[in-house]
Order: C-alpha cells, then structure tokens, then sequence
C-alpha cells in the first residue's frame, strides 16, 4: 500500500512555533511550521519561501517533555538519533505537541499496516517457500 503524492502532502496544521535555537545562547526564534502527514516543515520566513529544516515523521521518535508554564506550552521532540529540539507555543497554538503526536502514532500504524501487507504479498506470492516451512516442521 504505497501513499499518494496527496497523501503525504496533506496538511494536518499550519502555523507559528518558537524553536530554540541550538547555539550557545538558545535563542528562541518564530518559525512557520506545517505539519504533513509525512513531516514537519520549519520554514525561515511566513511566506514559506525558504524551508531550513524538514523533520520527517519516520525520523521521530516521540514528544517528550511537556509542560504548559504561563501562556506557553513547551515540548521536545526526540529523533531516531536522540537529538532533542525545543519548541514552544502560545495562545490558541498550544496544541501543536498533541496534533504532531497523533501524527506520530497514524504515521506509525501505517507503517506497520504496510508492512504486514507486504509480508501477506511475499508469503501468498511464493507458495513454494510455504511448502518448504511446513515441511521442516517443529
């Protein structure tokens, strides 16, 4: 089961996240954010003309460290490499770690569906292979 190009490009959330900046000072700084079902995209500017980084689901690994304090909402997200990025979210905003979570959890059941289908496919594709296990028996 393989996504259409409208799939992965369809758009879950749109809007304004603060990033800390991952220099010495850690500066937090505006980003436009959209959020796919494939990635989040963090762009330079509003006009989502320069895109500086794109995270993509399957390099994820979870949203740690939650914590709402005054009219933020702080929240790392884990790589597959353990790098940790800090974002935070005001206002009406603040529900960005929840919507890139479940983003997280359907991108993962996905993946795992399409894997199940494909091992289907190969088992019902060879039925030789299915012979040779139940010949060799426990």
């Amino acid at each position: 089961m393989k996504m259409s190009a409208a799939e992965i490009s369809h758009v879950l959330k749109e809007g304004e996240l603060e990033k800390r900046s991952d220099n010495f000072l850690q500066f937090w700084r505006r980003k436009m954010c959209v959020l796919t079902t494939d990635s989040l995209n963090i762009y330079a500017d509003n006009q989502k003309k320069s895109k500086s980084k794109e995270l993509k689901l399957q390099s994820i690994k979870k949203v740690d460290c939650v914590e709402r304090t005054g009219k933020f909402v702080y929240f790392t997200i884990v790589t597959t490499d353990n790098k940790e990025i800090d974002f935070r979210c005001a206002g009406p905003d603040s529900c960005w770690n929840a919507v890139i979570t479940m983003a997280l959890i359907d991108f993962q059941n996905r993946r795992a569906i399409e894997n199940f289908k494909t091992r289907q496919d190969d088992e019902i594709a060879s039925p030789e292979q299915k012979e040779k296990r139940l010949a060799r028996g426990p």
